[in-house]
């Protein structure tokens, strides 16, 4: 995944499956598509990879505490007959943006 929507949830709760849940039903909502891939800090999920709701979670030390990185994952977007053009153009936009 390159491009995703970055989610802040500084709330109390420590249940990260409620935090996910939320994430990909405002995802859906604003970009109309489920997300099937979330980045958050290791030490919001210390036992490793897991799968909520069909959204699959990974540790990434570049994460901030209390934050998720949800989106597609390429293999997802290549499957569903995205063009290449279309890839091309969206990895050009978030390298203008980094």
């Amino acid at each position: 995944m390159h491009i995703g929507m970055l989610w802040l949830d500084d709330s109390q709760s420590g249940d990260l499956n409620a935090k996910v849940r939320t994430a990909a039903t405002y995802y859906r909502k604003k970009y109309g598509a489920s997300p099937n891939l979330c980045y958050v800090h290791p030490s919001m999920l210390p036992e490793g990879q897991r799968c909520i709701d069909g959204v699959t979670v990974h540790p990434m030390d570049d994460i901030l505490p209390k934050h998720l990185w949800l989106g597609i994952g390429e293999a997802t977007v290549r499957d569903e007959g995205t063009s290449p053009a279309v890839l091309a153009s969206a990895q050009r936009e978030h390298e203008r943006l980094v």
